[in-house]
């Protein structure tokens, strides 16, 4: 299960990459408490995540239901986004490289930072090293970021790289890939309680 860490007061309004220090607020807390209920029976043998903060939050509630602890995996961090961290989306669209990561994003490497090649071969790496560290029944969580998680849905359906853009991650939405022998599934994508929509 791939989830997107809950809300915080920078999402839609700023880029914050691996800006640290950014906490979950009252509404990321109460997604946080809500996934609980919806996955505390599931049969969860492990859960990971990202090392930043709002990751880690996210994670807390539903490691501690099921009695587990949270594992960082360097693997499932935020894009580096280099230069473009921490600006707000409004500088964002007025930058000329920014017209390359909506239209374009398999050319764009982000200055002083990663690419989006690089970073999706990071994550894809990360849940193969984390898938096999289980058996095939296992059922693992890894909490992450909206683009990580956009990226690591692309590769396993199969979809070039400059359309991972059409695929949607949500706070705390859950998207399940599904590994059995050599065959990959992708049953749900941005699974959210009660079919809300943000793009």
């Amino acid at each position: 299960l791939l989830i997107r860490h809950g809300e915080n007061d920078t999402v839609g309004k700023r880029l914050a990459g691996r800006t640290a220090g950014v906490h979950l607020n009252s509404k990321g807390h109460e997604q946080a408490a809500a996934l609980v209920p919806v996955l505390a029976k599931a049969p969860i043998t492990a859960v990971y995540s990202s090392p930043l903060e709002r990751a880690v939050e996210t994670a807390q509630p539903l490691a501690a239901a099921l009695g587990l602890e949270v594992q960082f995996r360097p693997g499932l961090i935020e894009i580096d986004y280099g230069t473009f961290r921490w600006k707000t989306i409004k500088q964002l669209r007025r930058m000329k490289l920014w017209k390359d990561v909506l239209g374009n994003p398999a050319i764009v490497c982000f200055p002083g930072g990663e690419s989006f090649v690089e970073a999706q071969a990071r994550v894809v790496a990360e849940l193969e090293a984390i898938a096999a560290l289980h058996a095939e029944e296992d059922l693992v969580v890894c909490f992450t970021h909206a683009d990580i998680i956009r990226l690591a849905t692309a590769h396993y359906l199969q979809m070039p790289l400059n359309a991972y853009s059409r695929l949607n991650a949500n706070t705390t939405s859950i998207t399940v890939i599904v590994r059995i022998k050599e065959q990959i599934f992708v049953p749900h994508i941005n699974q959210v309680a009660g079919f809300e929509i943000k793009l």
